[in-house]
């Protein structure tokens, strides 16, 4: 797997508003916000897409789940919701090819949640 943003994030390299981290994780505001809180929960180990998860990888994913509520109890988010997301290659979304776990939250989310049809159905 090539270098991304997210390898460079976790060596120092890259500056991001961290708000959590752990030996298997790493979770920062999003550069990019799609609401008032959205922040990402990312492995250390670099893993590229879900399809690329294999059976060792079970604690660290499900860690990231863990992680994501953490944080959003410690932001004020967890009794009126968010959501989480994770994208899986290009159609699903995924800029980035390091998995990541997206949370959103501090407003009504809609849903469907895209605004213009998705590439696949125009």
């Amino acid at each position: 797997m090539s270098e991304t943003i997210f390898t460079k994030i976790i060596n120092g390299e890259i500056s991001a508003d961290i708000v959590y981290e752990d030996e298997l994780c790493l979770a920062f505001n999003d550069i990019n916000p799609q609401a008032p809180v959205h922040f990402l929960v990312i492995p250390k180990k670099p893993v590229a897409t879900i399809n690329d998860i294999t059976e060792a990888d079970r604690e660290v994913v499900g860690h990231l789940t863990f992680v994501a509520a953490k944080v959003a109890k410690e932001m004020g988010i967890d009794h009126e919701g968010y959501r989480t997301v994770m994208n899986c290659n290009e159609f699903g979304g995924q800029s980035v090819y390091h998995i990541h776990l997206h949370v959103l939250g501090g407003k009504l989310l809609g849903w469907p949640p895209y605004t213009d049809k998705p590439k696949n159905l125009e």
